[in-house]
């Protein structure tokens, strides 16, 4: 029987959803499904991936590996995977994850696959689709080995059922040194409450439409009343008006949420890239022929000035 390691993210003293998402897939798919969970002081979520469908826990809860590092983190899959017996090894699509996807492939010698947003799992035979080329294609690929097959999933590909009561079945691992070469010397930590574009439902993004930071700051309410995070193509980031960590882009952030606003954006193909796994896609733009429009559920054509009072009063009565 197939048996899929999840490797779990977690941050802010939470498991990351897209780690529960990758569970509920697994469980989906009745397949055995074991997690590996790093970090410090991370074992009280042992029992919650327990409750998404974890038979196992492999567990590195240490001081030591609070902040994420490439060879400690790399030989710690390896070695649960080997515990394991996994078959598969399934990470998401985040900053750790493409670090890690084709680290711990290279240590099997296997082949890997990222960015995933379509499975068709069948035992270990697995075909994936992912895009590729700026979305301008889209590959279907399959594994050529019979071995471990490693993957990496995009965030909100799949959806996060509800949790059950769990009880971890955990296995501490060994902890090993880290790289004599790397030194971290400070970590800046910017305190905020914004959500996070990857893990978002709800995207509201502006472009160059927008004309500068008043106009930035002039549809960033609605976000707020929304409940959605706050995003920016990368015109918009380059020029100053809105920090690089908004950026929405294959450059940036990808992001698949329930609903993407696109507001002043024209939509080009980098920034397509980023966003065209999102549901449900209602774009704003003067120019009609804007290449937005082409990927777009809803589309209006027309200022966005005028527009966002008018989004802002629905989302008032839906509210009240």
């Amino acid at each position: 029987m197939p048996k899929v390691l999840v490797v779990a993210e977690s941050k802010n003293g939470e498991i990351k959803k897209p780690t529960l998402e990758l569970l509920s897939l697994a469980k989906s798919q009745n397949l055995q499904a074991e997690t590996i969970l790093i970090g410090n002081d991370v074992s009280s979520h042992a029992d919650l991936l327990a409750g998404y469908g974890a038979e196992k826990v492999y567990l590195a809860d240490d001081a030591g590996l609070s902040i994420y590092n490439t060879s400690q983190f790399t030989a710690l899959v390896e070695d649960a995977a080997k515990q394991s017996g996994a078959t598969q090894i399934w990470l998401t699509s985040s900053e750790t994850g493409r670090d890690l996807t084709p680290r711990v492939a290279a240590r099997f010698g296997v082949g890997a696959l990222s960015d995933v947003t379509e499975l068709e799992i069948n035992g270990d035979d697995i075909t994936v689709v992912r895009p590729c080329m700026a979305t301008k294609l889209v590959q279907q690929c399959r594994f050529r080995n019979d071995g471990l097959k490693v993957i990496s999933i995009r965030a909100g590909t799949y959806e996060a059922t509800e949790a059950s009561a769990g009880s971890a079945d955990t296995v501490s691992l060994s902890i090993p040194e880290g790289d004599p070469r790397v030194e971290v010397r400070n970590i800046q930590v910017e305190e905020t409450n914004e959500i996070e574009l990857n893990e978002a439902s709800i995207v509201v993004s502006v472009g160059r439409g927008t004309g500068g930071t008043e106009g930035c700051e002039f549809v960033k309410p609605l976000a707020g009343e929304m409940g959605a995070a706050f995003g920016a193509s990368r015109a918009v980031c380059d020029a100053g008006w809105m920090p690089h960590k908004h950026q929405v882009g294959q450059t940036g952030t990808v992001v698949s949420p329930d609903f993407y606003f696109a507001f002043g954006i024209s939509g080009a193909i980098q920034h397509l890239a980023g966003m065209s796994g999102s549901k449900v896609i209602v774009a704003i733009n003067k120019d009609a022929e804007a290449p937005i429009f082409k990927v777009a559920d809803y589309g209006i054509i027309g200022d966005l000035f005028k527009a966002v009072p008018v989004f802002q009063e629905e989302v008032g009565k839906l509210k009240n």
